[in-house]
């Protein structure tokens, strides 16, 4: 699947591993472009923390496109990273990729604060989700 508009991601490193920012139109196609992103750079560069910063525009995605995305995305290394997934716009039920992430071993939380994510990457779970 192709990404339908422009996507902009960079990556830079982080106190805890890397640090990704995506822009662009937030849509199915577009989000799985650039978690097939991160999955690479992780396996390119493996982390123990991931801080994602989502400032990707437009209608959310919905349950069944966030299901969809972590079948897509699970068992591509993800599970040996914990990952802090920021929507500074608010979170768009994005909470919907935490629960489902979770229920396939990838430990991830969501937040609208970079700095509570931060934190959290430092400082808060530490085991995998089970």
């Amino acid at each position: 699947m192709q990404p339908s508009e422009v996507l902009i991601v960079k990556t830079s490193a982080h106190r805890v591993g890397l640090r990704i920012e995506v822009r662009g139109p937030g849509n199915y196609a577009n989000t799985v472009a650039y978690w097939q992103t991160i999955c690479a750079e992780l396996g390119a560069r493996p982390a123990p923390g991931l801080l994602l910063i989502d400032r990707t525009t437009g209608a959310p995605l919905s349950a069944d496109e966030w299901k969809a995305l972590v079948a897509t995305i699970a068992g591509k290394g993800l599970e040996k990273t914990h990952i802090a997934h920021v929507k500074p716009a608010g979170l768009q039920r994005i909470e919907f990729c935490e629960i489902f992430a979770r229920e396939a071993g990838i430990v991830a939380r969501v937040f609208t604060d970079e700095n509570e994510a931060d934190l959290w990457l430092r400082y808060g779970e530490r085991t995998p989700a089970t």
